[in-house]
């Protein structure tokens, strides 16, 4: 990667994952939740019913447990689950916020970054809230990190466009001296739009249809030796 200096990455489906497999359905909220009283294709239509909820601006963790506690109060209402109460949206909301094992890290994840922050500044671009904080800290990688951008802190998400704008700017990165890396092909145009150089990365080798460079893990990444 001979001219790239900064390497930003995405933080779910790159660094991480959700343990369960489900952002928003945690292992505690299958302890707490009869999932044979939901009808699961409801409840993942209904959660972009409150993306206002989870698009808003939340900086401490108070915060976020408040928005979660209102998201899920009304996503649990909105498919009528039967044995809804105010304290299970609770309990979830406290679970989601402060609970670190709803995230899985990947094998790679802590060598490759290693690796990867002796060759070049490494930024976090994150859609996603204040708890990300902690689940780095808990894994001792936030040091390899230059800064961490987490979208609810400003107010913005990876589509709004405008939260690329912030490490670019903050770094001065110039056309072509910046690589994102993400799983969602959408959000790789806007990348490139803003004149970063971009990679797809598949975790789940799910042969996703795109015109943009794919990778499977951060590993492979590490034995690059000329990315252009």
């Amino acid at each position: 990667m001979n001219d790239i200096k900064y390497v930003i990455l995405d933080f779910g489906k790159v660094l991480f994952k959700p343990t369960t497999g489900h952002w928003f359905i945690t292992p505690k909220f299958i302890e707490l939740v009869d999932i044979n009283k939901i009808n699961i294709d409801e409840f993942n239509n209904n959660i972009k019913l409150f993306d206002d909820i989870l698009a808003r601006k939340v900086v401490t963790q108070e915060e976020e447990y408040n928005l979660f506690y209102d998201f899920y109060s009304n996503l649990l209402k909105s498919i009528n689950y039967s044995d809804y109460s105010d304290e299970l949206a609770q309990a979830l909301a406290y679970d989601i916020t402060y609970n670190d094992t709803k995230y899985t890290i990947y094998d790679d994840t802590i060598e490759s970054l290693n690796y990867l922050s002796s060759k070049y500044k490494l930024l976090l671009l994150t859609d996603n809230w204040p708890c990300v904080h902690n689940i780095l800290k808990k894994y001792d990688i936030e040091k390899y990190f230059e800064k961490v951008y987490v979208s609810s802190e400003y107010g913005y998400e990876k589509k709004d466009k405008i939260f690329f704008d912030y490490p670019i700017n903050d770094y001065n990165i110039k056309n072509g001296e910046g690589l994102f890396i993400d799983d969602n092909d959408n959000l790789l145009s806007i990348a490139e739009s803003k004149g970063l150089e971009v990679m797809l990365m598949d975790r789940e080798n799910k042969n996703i249809d795109t015109n943009h460079r794919v990778i499977h893990d951060l590993d492979s990444l590490c034995k690059e030796k000329n990315y252009r």
